[in-house]
């Protein structure tokens, strides 16, 4: 078959945080796709604010370099898709993967494998793609280059990988530096016997295979992204299996229901380095970006009209947690930040309240998103969004209440499945990482959540490395109280593992909530007098309302406080100073950790100022009937 020798097709997968971006970062530099007078961010590829502000990959992006090779020769397009390192965007990872030829498996020379390595490794071997392994940051001081290899084999061994497969070349980096080299270098330093990334280069032309096509075949372009532009309307990135795509040219749309109709494409665009520029023809292999079709989705095909041969559409694994995602129902519903709404017109005016704007934008969110899934329910005002994890569903509130919605979120729940009629629920694999005085705390904490040690290794410096097999529904709420009993030192990555016969009832969260049993504004008089029954939540000058949620008791069960109380002012000297210095920093909650605080009969009220907690049923007295009822039957 005959193959493009002027193209490489090539996704970056790793675990989160070993280094995929800052790789791109030095490919791009290097390429010379940025002017000598050019000011570039780090991590350029994280173009979301999101991606900023946590450090992480959330959505796979492609780029193109022109690579010169030093040899001499034509020079030659290496696409490279940027995909996420988090297991909660793995249908971003399946995505990038439909794009590629080969993969570049990035492994931290400290850290080693981790869960997201098996899962991206696992879906690149299921796909018969060749390996290229790069192991990056071999200067760190506690890096173990040797043993990371051979970490890195017995797991192709684990995921049954064959013996092609298996015959991988290694590539040593330092990606923050722009350095690769093909020979080892010793543990803790920087490659020395190379100046620049040339050596990875020639590996990916040597390792990569070219596209191949068949010069007779008709047209056939698999659509793997969606992007908007405010002059050309909707645009999907898509790549050319076979044929020639040209501008102006009529094609087959076959849609996802298998109906095919005829478009007309008026504008191609090809990616060079981070921009999109105007082009005439896509050939087999190119990866392209057309608009003109406005309602086109992930997963379709453009053919050619006479022969319209569908591509197979991109398949994602199934969600494994959802939450219920509605319209504020709060009594603080649109009134901005401080709660009072004629000093807050400005602020409030774009607000998002109404049901018919909340769907409207998760109808949005799955034109894009392919493995989330939004469902009705019982109420008009409120849908289930079922998702790959917590993470992914955090992160697309967190995107709604920037854009000004006001919602109520349900606390995250595990979605189940029926297995010859028994109820089976999603299990992880959970990888810790922790210093060994407080193993037995994990260990203990583990066994709480029903999890099963599968696997530990000390590797002599002070740290363990331990695999538990958890259910889901365990994880909620487990990183908090993880970092509280390591003291913030532990590490924890989980991936989906399956799904495993229901493990039972789990206990929660042991401690109840200080639930607020009257409206009003938070006082410091009265936040002294509670410190002591828990932790607060609130500062002083916060306007609470009665079932909101004001801070963690002490004991394991709700207590309502009235955390608005003034301090009678009376002619009387007071035998002691009013001491409000005393007062203890409250703890702030971000929305992951609100999510993960909320027990079954509790919600969470996000608006673009704040996040509060509440109780479903915000009447104290409703509350008590409603336990009475559960208590006896």
């Amino acid at each position: 078959m005959p193959t493009r020798s002027d193209i490489r097709n090539v996704a970056i997968v790793a675990h989160v945080d070993h280094g995929k971006t800052t790789l791109v970062d030095a490919m791009l530099k290097q390429a010379g796709a940025f002017a000598a007078h050019q000011q570039v961010d780090d991590r350029v590829m994280d173009s979301n604010d999101l991606e900023r502000e946590k450090g992480i990959t959330i959505l796979a992006k492609n780029t193109a370099v022109k690579y010169h090779p030093k040899a001499g020769g034509a020079p030659v397009t290496i696409n490279i898709i940027d995909t996420p390192g988090h297991a909660d965007f793995g249908g971003e990872v399946e995505r990038g993967l439909s794009m590629v030829d080969a993969v570049v498996l990035l492994v931290d020379a400290s850290e080693g494998p981790l869960p997201q390595t098996r899962f991206v490794l696992r879906k690149a071997l299921q796909a018969r793609m060749p390996v290229i392994l790069c192991i990056n940051k071999t200067d760190r001081p506690d890096s173990r280059i040797d043993e990371v290899v051979n970490e890195t084999y017995d797991l192709f061994l684990d995921l049954d990988a064959d013996e092609d497969q298996i015959e991988f070349p290694i590539v040593y980096a330092c990606a923050r530096d722009g350095v690769a080299s093909l020979t080892k270098p010793a543990d803790g330093t920087v490659p020395a016997d190379s100046d620049s990334l040339e050596p990875f280069f020639s590996t990916l032309l040597e390792y990569v295979p070219a596209p191949e096509f068949d010069e007779s075949a008709p047209l056939q372009a698999h659509v793997t992204n969606l992007d908007a532009d405010n002059f050309l309307g909707r645009i999907a990135l898509l790549r050319v299996e076979q044929g020639e795509l040209r501008k102006g040219q009529n094609v087959a749309w076959i849609k996802r229901d298998g109906s095919v109709s005829n478009v007309r494409i008026s504008e191609l665009m090809m990616t060079e380095a981070l921009t999109r520029k105007p082009a005439e023809v896509a050939g087999p292999g190119d990866i392209c970006a057309v608009a003109g079709i406005p309602d086109i989705m992930i997963g379709e095909t453009l053919a050619d009209p006479e022969n319209p041969v569908a591509l197979p559409l991109i398949t994602v694994d199934e969600p494994a947690i959802s939450m219920t995602v509605g319209t504020n129902t709060s009594p603080l519903v649109g009134r901005g930040g401080t709660g009072k709404g004629a000093d807050n017109k400005a602020a409030v005016k774009d607000r998002k309240v109404t049901a018919r704007q909340v769907k409207d934008r998760l109808d949005r969110e799955l034109v894009g998103n392919v493995s989330l899934r939004v469902l009705e329910t019982e109420r008009p005002d409120a849908w289930e969004v079922q998702g790959r994890g917590e993470l992914a569903l955090a992160i697309l509130v967190e995107q709604m209440r920037r854009e000004g919605f006001e919602l109520t979120i349900g606390k995250p729940q595990v979605v189940t499945k029926d297995v010859d009629g028994k109820v089976h629920e999603p299990v992880e694999r959970m990888t810790i990482d922790v210093p060994e005085e407080h193993m037995g705390a994990v260990t203990q904490l583990m066994g709480v959540r029903k999890g099963r040690m599968d696997n530990m290794s000390n590797h002599g410096s002070g740290w363990v490395r331990m695999e538990f097999v958890v259910p889901s529904r365990g994880l909620i709420g487990f990183r908090t109280e993880f970092l509280t009993n390591t003291r913030g030192t532990g590490i924890a990555h989980s991936i989906h593992e399956g799904h495993e016969p229901w493990f039972g009832t789990l206990s929660t969260r042991n401690n109840g909530s200080l639930v607020a049993d009257r409206s009003g504004a938070v006082t410091a008089f009265a936040m002294t007098n509670l410190q002591e029954r828990g932790v607060l939540f609130v500062d002083p000058g916060t306007e609470v309302y009665e079932g909101m949620i004001v801070g963690e008791n002490s004991r394991s069960d709700d207590m309502d406080v009235n955390i608005t109380k003034e301090k009678k002012l009376t002619n009387m000297r007071s035998s002691s100073a009013d001491s409000f210095e005393a007062i203890v920093p409250p703890r702030k909650l971000s929305l992951e950790q609100s999510l993960e605080f909320c027990r079954d009969d509790e919600c969470v009220e996000v608006t673009p100022e704040s996040v509060r907690i509440r109780k479903v049923n915000l009447d104290a007295r409703e509350r008590a009937r409603a336990a009475s009822r559960a208590k006896h039957g």
